[in-house]
């Protein structure tokens, strides 16, 4: 355990901008539970977590405007999400910007959406100056105050290690059930 979080606390601030830069929400939130440990400094962490969010939602921009025919391809399989954010987009705004950075299978898709829609980039970006700390600042200082809670945990998970797996799959059913029920149109 004590390698552990040390390899944490060296790679940390490296993993957190590398997977902040695609959105995760697990990172971020992993990020706030290491800052309460004392494993990383918390507002090093907003800071890289948002910078890095902000700068992986204007890259997801900017392929949608400018490179749409080399990535149609990727989203064959995911129309119905491209319609839903689409929807989302439509009927929340500028809200939408701020909505995507939550909804765990359509943050990536709404930033293309926005940008195949012809939304202007340069409001997009200054939104999402403001959508990406928001995002990470209530994530990481979630978990940086459900720290102590969160360590209980994984001490009962020590004791019961096969109650995380139970949950996990509870979890992704629920998402992909919810997913499929409120995407599906009605016949």
């Amino acid at each position: 355990m004590e390698d552990t979080l040390t390899n944490l606390s060296t790679w940390g601030y490296v993993a957190l901008a590398f997977f902040s830069f695609g959105g995760s929400l697990v990172v971020v939130a992993a990020a706030g539970v290491l800052s309460y440990m004392g494993e990383m400094n918390l507002l090093i962490s907003l800071g890289i977590a948002s910078f890095f969010n902000y700068m992986g939602d204007m890259f997801l921009f900017y392929l949608g405007r400018y490179h749409k025919e080399d990535i149609k391809p990727y989203f064959e399989k995911h129309k119905r999400k491209i319609a839903l954010s689409t929807l989302i987009l439509r009927k929340y705004g500028v809200l939408a910007i701020f909505i995507q950075k939550f909804l765990y299978g359509i943050k990536t898709l709404i930033p293309i959406s926005m940008a195949l829609s012809r939304y202007n980039f340069k409001k997009f970006g200054f939104y999402n100056l403001f959508a990406s700390p928001f995002f990470v600042t209530i994530i990481m200082l979630s978990s940086f105050y459900a720290g102590e809670t969160i360590k209980t945990l994984f001490e009962y998970f020590k004791t019961y290690p096969w109650v995380p797996f139970l949950v996990l799959f509870s979890i992704i059913g629920a998402m992909w059930y919810a997913m499929g029920h409120f995407t599906k149109r009605d016949r």
